[in-house]
């Protein structure tokens, strides 16, 4: 007995079916990744998430306060601080005094959490800027354009509204 073949759930076009298709393999495939990396060093993933967060706006030059950090992962003050307890006393974040602010306090990634991070993740990414740069330059401005679409997009959804019961 054979199956019949599934009709589309979502797109009906197969090259954009493809496409997206290829976009949640990427998503999945990250999430996973990042499982991985956040148990090889020991951390949950929002903890390992606000490490990225610390070193990304530590780059940009934007002083990460507890609330911005709270407000970027979508966690609450309190989970945030208990997650500063631990990544302090795991020795990949300070808190330092805010040097603006003498009631606020700003916290800071380590050198530690920066080896850290560079010794676990530099082979990875090295690979990524490798299959980056198999993409021909002339679509290098359109992969970009219809990935930051694709983010700005989602950025933008609410959440869907609960499921009726049957």
């Amino acid at each position: 007995m054979t199956q019949e073949p599934q009709s589309p759930y979502w797109f009906a076009e197969a090259g954009i079916r493809e496409l997206l298709e290829a976009v949640r393999r990427f998503r999945r495939a990250d999430q996973q990744m990042r499982r991985r990396a956040s148990a090889a060093m020991g951390m949950n993933v929002t903890d390992m998430q606000a490490l990225q967060e610390v070193i990304s706006a530590e780059r940009r030059g934007v002083l990460v306060t507890a609330n911005l950090l709270a407000t970027n992962l979508g966690i609450s003050t309190a989970s945030t601080t208990k997650l500063l307890d631990r990544l302090t006393a795991s020795g990949h974040l300070e808190r330092r005094p805010h040097p603006h602010d003498r009631r606020a306090v700003v916290v800071v990634a380590t050198e530690h959490a920066h080896d850290e991070v560079r010794s676990r993740l530099t082979d990875m990414h090295d690979v990524m800027a490798q299959i980056a740069a198999a993409v021909p330059p002339e679509s290098r401005a359109d992969v970009a354009q219809f990935l930051c679409a694709l983010a700005t997009h989602l950025d933008n959804v609410e959440g869907p509204e609960p499921l009726t019961p049957a």
